[in-house]
């Protein structure tokens, strides 16, 4: 990993039909923004010519058929089709699914290759991506497969982070997937996360129980106490600082939340509705976990206002700083953790007696 002065940013343009384009389009309309970073959208030039009409946009555009034609100073649109799109905003539509497809394949690509080298993902619609080519529920699991490492959701702003045991599956699922061996490994990606991509020394993280009440000692339900208490005490004694279970309906009320560096939720609503409430707008959706940076809004297509130039662009460009921060710190890392490796003290074998 290579610590550029101008970082290249890759842009999947999401669902065209929905907020995406506008959005993507209002965070680089400050010129300032190209003095640290340059942005490439995977889209088409005549689509995003559309958005710039539509919006009266004053960006300009630097069309490529190539990313070895990335300039920097400018808003590169790569080519990933040449076909027209056919634009209507707020309708859902299979089509642009599939644009939006061509657009995440083709910058996960430029992402595995080292062309670019952070990924901001603008929201999709995860009914009209699906097909026989592409099916998973959203980004995270289709990076998941496409990138190396263990992914995690982790919802992040500057003051809260948020991570899942469990993302995308149905409540009634998920005390089937909620082991042992998965609380280890997504609290040790939370762990290193916070070591490698947010400089937190001695990370402290605070894990919610499954149940209400964290089960009342089986009253309801014994998950708590068979699987999480036992395995959250095991990671504990490695040395690492783990708490919890704590009752979710009462913790992020209380500002326990305040004590920790970050937060595991067993399930999906059980962490991203407390975030939500307190960060939305600002937060940023972090695949930690994955030897790439990919980082989007924290919001999806918001089809009821797309088109009209409503849309708050200000969650996009948290993810875009989001995503340079953290490629920068883990460029710092592999950087201290070479040197100390250089310095470490050799240790000779001693010679066998003949």
């Amino acid at each position: 990993m290579n610590k550029a002065e101008n970082i290249i940013v890759g842009i999947s343009i999401g669902d065209l039909n929905g907020i995406g384009g506008e959005i993507v389009l209002k965070t680089f309309e400050d010129e300032r923004i190209l003095d640290f970073c340059t942005p490439v959208i995977f889209a088409s030039i005549k689509s995003m010519s559309f958005l710039k009409t539509h919006f009266k946009s004053t960006i300009n555009f630097h069309s490529i058929n190539s990313i070895n034609q990335v300039a920097s100073g400018k808003v590169n649109v790569f080519n990933c089709w040449k076909e027209p799109v056919n634009i209507d905003f707020g309708k859902e539509d299979t089509k642009i699914g599939e644009f939006a497809i061509k657009s995440l394949a083709s910058v996960t690509k430029a992402l595995k290759n080292g062309d670019v080298d952070v990924l901001v993902t603008a929201p999709i619609n995860k009914h009209n991506i699906q097909s026989e080519e592409f099916n998973f529920p959203g980004h995270t699991d289709y990076l998941a497969q496409e990138l190396e490492g263990e992914s995690l959701m982790f919802m992040v702003t500057d003051t809260l982070r948020v991570g899942l045991l469990t993302d995308h599956v149905p409540v009634k699922d998920i005390s089937k997937h909620i082991t042992s061996e998965l609380i280890e490994k997504k609290i040790n990606t939370v762990y290193n996360s916070l070591l490698k991509d947010f400089k937190i020394g001695r990370p402290k993280i605070a894990v919610l129980g499954i149940n209400p009440h964290t089960g009342d000692s089986g009253v309801i339900g014994t998950e708590d106490d068979d699987v999480l208490r036992p395995t959250l005490k095991k990671i504990k004694d490695t040395g690492k600082l783990v708490y919890g279970p704590y009752a979710a309906d009462s913790f992020f009320g209380s500002n326990n939340y305040k004590n920790f560096d970050a937060i595991i939720a067993s399930y999906h609503d059980q962490g991203l509705i407390p975030f939500k409430t307190l960060s939305f707008g600002q937060g940023v959706n972090y695949t930690a976990g994955l030897n790439k940076v990919r980082t989007s809004p924290d919001h999806g297509t918001a089809y009821e206002i797309a088109g009209k130039g409503e849309a708050d662009e200000n969650s996009f460009k948290e993810a875009l700083y989001t995503a340079i921060q953290i490629f920068k710190n883990r460029c710092d890392y592999e950087e201290i953790t070479s040197n100390q490796l250089k310095k470490a003290p050799r240790i000779e074998r001693k010679q066998r007696p003949n």
